[in-house]
């Protein structure tokens, strides 16, 4: 039997896991749109030009743009993608709510709905991605 390099042997198929890509991408997509709603609409990141406000305008896009991904390519790297993104979003927030000055000087409070939504889709994204991640690479019998 031949076989590509990094590809399942010929006449074997890879299962998709849906269920998991479906939700990975659903909660990525929700990330992505609480935050372009918070600097769109809340102002948040002190307005235009600000670092933070670019910053939010790039994670909400880039959660957005990821989120199609996920559910298009299937590949593992948007599932990484969007297991990175979750980590990252989630742990840069508790930074900015737990160390003294923040992060990089912005500081932020466990307050209103977007905060519990972003949390709680990141940790998501994290644990769907991962889940999506083993059984994909879980070879068919």
């Amino acid at each position: 039997m031949t076989t590509a390099p990094h590809a399942a042997p010929v006449g074997t198929t890879r299962s998709v896991a849906w269920l998991w890509r479906v939700l990975t991408a659903l909660v990525v997509a929700i990330s992505g749109a609480v935050h372009v709603y918070l600097v769109a609409v809340e102002d948040y990141g002190g307005g235009d030009g600000n670092w933070l406000a670019t910053a939010f305008w790039l994670q909400g896009i880039g959660g957005l743009v990821l989120a199609v991904l996920v559910l298009t390519w299937r590949s593992p790297l948007p599932l990484l993608g969007a297991v990175a993104f979750g980590l990252s979003t989630l742990v840069g927030f508790l930074l900015a709510v737990y160390l003294p000055d923040g992060l990089f000087g912005v500081r932020s409070l466990w307050g209103g709905w977007p905060e519990m939504v972003s949390a709680v889709t990141e940790a998501l994204a994290v644990v769907g991605g991962a889940a999506a991640l083993v059984q994909e690479r879980r070879r068919r019998v």
